[in-house]
C-alpha cells in the first residue's frame, strides 16, 4: 500500500508540476501586467457601450424629429406669407385709388392720369411677382391658355383668335386665368387649308 500511494504522490507532484509550468507559460504569453478580465467585467463594459450607443440613438432620434418640426413650421409659414411680397405690392395700387376718391375737385383729364398711373402700379406689381398677362390676338388658338366663347366665319387660318374678351393671367406659367376669347372658322363652302 506503501507503494501505491506514493506512486499517486509522483504523480499529484508530477501534475502540480505541470501545472504550474503551464500557468507559467501562460503568464511568459501575456504582456507583464495585464490579466484575463473576468466574465463580469466584460458583461460591465458591453453594457457601457450599450448605454453609450442608447444615449446617442435617442439623441439622433430627437435631432431628427426636431429637424422635421422646424421644417413642417417653415412649410406653413412659407405658404402662409407666400402673397406677403405681392400684398405689399398692392398697398401702392389701393393707396392711389384712395386718394383718387378722396379728391373732391377733379376734372375728367386729371381722373385719367391717375387712373393710369394706378394701372402702371399694378402692372409694375405683376411684373415684380412674374404675373404675365395673356393677350392672343391674332395667335393660334390654345385650349391651354385659352377659353374659346363663340366661333365666327373670318377670312384667313381657321381656329386663330379674332377677338379678346378677356385678357388671360399666369404665374410662372401656371394659368391664372385663361383668356377668353373669340376663334376663326373657315367661311361655309371654302375648304380649309392642308396642313
Amino acid at each position: 500500500m506503501q507503494d501505491t500511494e506514493k506512486q499517486l504522490d509522483t504523480i499529484a507532484a508530477n501534475e502540480a508540476a505541470g501545472a504550474t509550468t503551464a500557468s507559467a507559460d501562460a503568464a511568459t504569453d501575456s504582456p507583464p501586467g495585464e490579466s484575463m478580465p473576468s466574465l463580469a467585467e466584460l458583461l460591465r463594459a458591453t453594457e457601457l457601450k450599450a448605454e453609450e450607443h442608447h444615449d446617442a440613438w435617442l439623441r439622433a432620434k430627437a435631432e431628427t424629429e426636431n429637424v422635421r418640426r422646424r421644417a413642417q413650421d417653415d412649410i406653413a409659414k412659407a405658404g402662409k406669407f407666400a402673397s406677403e411680397k405681392f400684398a405689399g405690392e398692392l398697398l401702392a395700387v389701393k393707396d392711389s385709388l384712395e386718394a383718387a376718391l378722396a379728391s373732391q375737385n377733379q376734372d375728367a383729364d386729371a381722373l385719367r392720369a391717375g387712373v393710369e398711373l394706378t394701372l402702371r402700379q399694378l402692372v409694375a406689381a405683376f411684373e415684380k411677382s412674374s404675373v404675365g398677362e395673356i393677350n392672343p390676338l391674332e395667335e393660334k388658338f390654345d385650349p391651354h391658355r385659352h377659353q374659346a366663347i363663340s366661333q365666327v366665319e373670318a377670312d384667313g387660318e381657321p381656329n386663330r383668335v379674332i377677338n379678346v374678351l378677356q385678357k388671360g393671367y399666369s404665374l410662372h406659367e401656371r394659368i391664372l386665368r385663361p383668356a377668353l376669347v373669340v376663334v376663326s372658322k373657315a367661311r361655309a363652302g371654302t375648304e380649309p387649308p392642308a396642313a
